[in-house]
This record gives structure tokens, sequence and C-alpha cells, in this order.
């Protein structure tokens, strides 16, 4: 046979698979974790003991409790910007405007939605302050409201009922409502996660979903020590509107693109022979009976491996084994 024997057993091979031509993507499977996006704790300008606190697990939306500081509601409404300062007739300002829109999508009409606190706006705020048993000052500061992007969800819960709390003391631990996996990726293999990439995730009962990379960390972190030291960057996979349950932290498989090749031959990986002089070949089937033909093997991917070779061409038949 041309380019030597193979191995003893390709004799057997009674299937045959055509030589393809076209992208060969090769991938890695890393370790992730189902949770939610933006992480992050809340302050609040209450003092004094928690009356209320919300369970875990609790999705609190604009107009909401977060907690109950000595039996009076902390809102939240919606806003880029944090609440550091009153807010009261005659103040100006985005901060301003970021209040007269939640009190009017909460439903608070009379009001102009600027950057001025006008005596429209005073009124809203002791209707709002009404509604909500506060005490109708028509002035608003931290204590009364916490402004934060959207939604949350509570996981953790730090200042509890019955515990006193300080003005500048974290009291919960929120997320947004977004499902999101994130990976602590090794920082050697930071370069298989690029921001919006398209990847694969496998969630816990199975099912096979879509995502993309929307956040590759910049900075790596380390954790442990000797031989369990771990050098990582983190890695966020938005998995857009994927059905994925109500789990937290549920343990998930990535699969990440490692390598891409475009436009080439490639074959089967079972199509692969071991030649005994060294090197590989594949078995090609034609109409004068089968042939064995050295060939370079290059990057694999998908259960594909790419071939070049004398005769090696898309559409030519090789040998696989019989299923």
């Amino acid at each position: 046979m041309d380019g030597g024997e193979a191995q003893a057993g390709h004799e057997a091979r009674l299937s045959t698979a055509v030589v393809s031509r076209g992208d060969l993507v090769d991938t890695e499977k890393v370790d992730g974790k189902l949770t939610y996006d933006d992480v992050r704790e809340v302050w609040t300008g209450a003092s004094g003991v928690v009356t209320w606190a919300p369970k875990q697990g609790r999705t609190v939306k604009r107009g909401g409790t977060l907690l109950k500081v000595a039996g009076r509601p902390v809102t939240l409404m919606y806003g880029g910007s944090p609440m550091y300062r009153t807010l009261q007739s005659g103040e100006s300002g985005k901060d301003v405007r970021q209040l007269e829109e939640n009190l009017k999508a909460l439903g608070y009409s009379g009001l102009t939605v600027d950057d001025e606190f006008s005596g429209a706006t005073e009124t809203a705020v002791k209707e709002w302050q009404d509604d909500r048993g506060l005490d109708e000052t028509g002035r608003v500061d931290a204590s009364q409201i916490v402004f934060l992007g959207g939604a949350v969800r509570v996981r953790e819960v730090k200042a509890p009922e019955g515990k006193r709390t300080a003005q500048g003391q974290p009291v919960l631990t929120v997320a947004g409502t977004a499902r999101v996996v994130h990976v602590d990726l090794d920082a050697d293999k930071q370069d298989l996660a690029e921001k919006g990439a398209k990847v694969s995730v496998e969630l816990p009962g199975g099912e096979t979903v879509k995502g993309t990379i929307t956040e590759v960390g910049s900075v790596a972190e380390t954790t442990g020590s000797g031989q369990d030291k771990q050098t990582t960057v983190g890695v966020d996979i938005s998995l857009g509107k994927a059905k994925t349950g109500r789990l937290d932290e549920a343990p998930v498989s990535v699969e990440l693109e490692s390598e891409r090749r475009e436009n080439v031959l490639s074959v089967p990986v079972e199509a692969l022979l071991a030649l005994r002089e060294g090197g590989f070949g594949v078995e090609v089937v034609d109409g004068t009976g089968r042939h064995l033909v050295p060939v370079r093997a290059g990057a694999f991917g998908s259960g594909r491996v790419e071939v070049a070779g004398t005769g090696i061409r898309e559409g030519v038949k090789v040998g696989v084994p019989a299923e």
C-alpha cells in the first residue's frame, strides 16, 4: 500500500466518510456557576434596630421595601446616582430628577420631571411619605431611599431583625435579576475568553444553551496558598432569555473556543490511522479500491481533524469504522 502499512485493524473498516471543507473549531470545557449579575452591597443612612428584613432570594422592585429600621421602611428607587444628601424644596440637580422620575413611575402626578425640587415635588413627596407610613416632611434622605440600577434579588441579609445598624454599615448583599454564568478562569487560559464570543453552557439538568461572554476581568485574583494557590480572572456570560431555573450558585460546564481554523479540509477523527513508520494516514476509498494515503494532521475540533496530503481534496471518501 502507498505510504506503508497501517497498524493492524484498519482492514476491518467497512464504512466511509467524506473529506469536507469548512471551519474547524476546537473547544475546552471549564467549570462555572449559574448565578445573577451585578452583585453589590447595600448601605442605608438609617440607624437603629432592624425590625424587618427580607428573606434570601426575595426580589425587590421599584417602590419596594429593602428593610425596615425602627419600624420605618427603606425604599428601593431606580437610578445611577446614590442618595448622598437631603433633597428638599429649593434643591436642584440630577439626583432631584432621579427622585422625580421614580415618583412619577410610582403614580404620583402633578409634578414636572426636571432638575428642580419644586413645591409640586414636595407635595408628591409628602403623598409618598404618607403612603409609606413616614413622617410627612416633604424632605427625602438616605434613611428613606436607596437608589440602585434596577430591581434586585437579595443574596445575603447582613442586618437581620433585631440587629442594630448604623449609618454607613452594609445591610444587604444584592444582585440584579438577570441570569449569568460566572467562571473563575485559570489566568493561564485567559486567551480562551474574549468579550462578545459565543459559548455553550451545560446546565445542571443536562440541557445545553447558548451564551455570550459579556465581561472578562482585567485583574487576576489569587486564592489559596502553596500547592492550592490559584490565580484566576473572572468571566461573566449572559444567557439571554434561556430558561435556567432559579438555582443560585449551581455548577455548570462552559465550552470555550480554544482554536479556530477557517476553510480547511477535515475528516472524522476515527478516519485517522497511525502508520508504523510514524505519522498518520487515511484510507481513501475510490472506484479502484482502498488506498492508504499519508496525511499531515492539523487542528482537532468537534470530532474532526484537519488533514492535508497528496490526493486529499473535498469530496474524497475515506474509510471509518462501521457503527
